[in-house]
């Protein structure tokens, strides 16, 4: 067993043991002292192709990252969870609506696979899969936004939307003016 999945399976232990400890408090807080350990990387200011313009924002399933355009040949670079293969697509949108501490209503289709989940889960609460932030797509229902489960930051899990750690969305959030280009691609920039 290689070191790497050694330690992934100890932060999956850790995180499995937090989520019970963290049902009363702020799941931002020990997220952001345990995603060191998670697959999905950390942010980093990276160069990036000239051709986008400052203020947009690129997401690359196929590097599982987001970029911020935050000046010309310059993006901030995020860890990102992506669609899983079902759930896949690609396109261009804006940003639509931002949420502080977003409600969550699963769709039929999620319950019919989960019927163990809840029919409304309230913002800011802490097993709330959209964690702290999200920015809403166009008239879709894909959305960046935080996540109470860090360990899948990295991974191809979600049902359309854009994981990201929550001490990151709420880095990017007040930077991204409703209007915002958004930019999905299966493209690798990295």
């Amino acid at each position: 067993m290689s070191l790497f999945v050694l330690v992934r399976r100890l932060a999956w232990t850790v995180a499995a043991a937090s989520v019970a400890l963290t049902t009363m408090a702020a799941s931002a807080s020990a997220q952001g002292f345990f995603s060191f350990l998670w697959s999905g990387g950390s942010r980093e200011t990276v160069s990036f192709p000239a051709s986008y313009s400052p203020g947009q924002i690129i997401v690359s399933f196929g590097d599982r990252r987001l970029y911020w355009v935050n000046r010309r040949g310059q993006a901030i670079s995020y860890p990102i969870a992506v669609p899983r293969e079902q759930s896949r697509w690609q396109g261009v949108s804006t940003i639509s609506d931002k949420r502080v501490n977003p409600s969550w209503t699963p769709t039929p289709q999620m319950r019919r696979e989960n019927p163990s989940l809840p029919a409304y889960m309230p913002g800011g609460h802490p097993r709330n899969p959209l964690g702290v932030r999200a920015l809403y797509l166009g008239a879709t229902m894909y959305r960046i936004h935080g996540t109470d489960a860090p360990w899948t930051i990295g991974e191809a899990v979600s049902k359309g939307c854009i994981r990201m750690y929550n001490e990151d969305v709420l880095d990017l959030y007040p930077r991204v003016p409703i209007g915002a280009r958004v930019t999905v691609t299966w493209k690798r920039f990295g």
